[in-house]
């Protein structure tokens, strides 16, 4: 079964979403994130997105204090992204408990930093964060497009030992309209032994199983289930058989 990884936004310590990226479309879910972390947990989830949206658009991690929080009073595996743009950046995030980082903006503007991350700490521990907005990879908190695509970027760092893509859809994501089956289909099966992980527009369990049925390792909802288009026991349906 597909990998769920439910996802927590941060913005001001609070967990929010946001519409397609739109810092003014905010709505806020719980006043503590550690309480849609541990609710996460009870049901059998072992791997938690966290995402520091504070933190993409200064250009530095804003809450890793949210982050020490959820690490030491879970035993869930956190990804961590959201302003890592330079070496203490890093180790800040990791030293605040994240197993693995998510690192878009930097891949895409020192992309030689970037590779030197994935051979220093491993590829277990360095995911690629690639954001599509028009075909192109969106930078700095969605706020930036870049000349890349998406394809070029991954194949970039395969070299360097690139394993693991997050890839958003940001046309999609907030959305509640679907993901675009098509887009993750076509980057799985061009680059067969990486993890592209589908991230936007997850709307409803059975969006989670044909991702499944198509061959997609893993899948981040968000939305869906603070709106409840996604129940917690739809997920951990889920879980339980995976």
């Amino acid at each position: 079964m597909i990998t769920v990884i439910p996802a927590i936004d941060v913005i001001g310590g609070e967990c929010v979403r946001l519409t397609q990226g739109d810092y003014d479309r905010k709505t806020t879910y719980y006043k503590d994130p550690l309480d849609a972390a541990l609710r996460y947990e009870d049901i059998g989830v072992r791997r938690l997105h966290l995402v520091d949206l504070d933190g993409a658009k200064a250009a530095q991690p804003v809450n890793l204090r949210v982050l020490e929080r959820i690490a030491s009073r879970t035993g869930l595996e956190v990804q961590y992204g959201g302003g890592i743009k330079s070496d203490a950046a890093l180790r800040s995030v990791f030293d605040a408990g994240a197993r693995r980082a998510i690192c878009g903006s930097i891949a895409v503007k020192s992309p030689e930093l970037f590779a030197g991350w994935l051979t220093a700490f491993g590829p277990e521990r360095i995911v690629l964060g690639a954001d599509v907005k028009g075909g192109k990879i969106a930078v700095s908190g969605w706020l930036e497009s870049a000349e890349t695509g998406v394809e070029e970027l991954i194949g970039s760092f395969l070299p360097a030992g690139l394993t693991q893509v997050i890839c958003t859809d940001i046309s999609r994501d907030g959305m509640l309209e679907g993901p675009a089956f098509d887009l993750y289909t076509g980057l799985q099966a061009k680059y067969p032994e990486t993890e592209i992980t589908v991230s936007g527009g997850i709307s409803s369990v059975e969006d989670i199983y044909r991702l499944d049925e198509l061959g997609l390792k893993s899948v981040i909802v968000g939305k869906a289930v603070y709106e409840g288009r996604i129940t917690l026991k739809e997920l951990e349906k889920c879980l339980q058989n995976g």
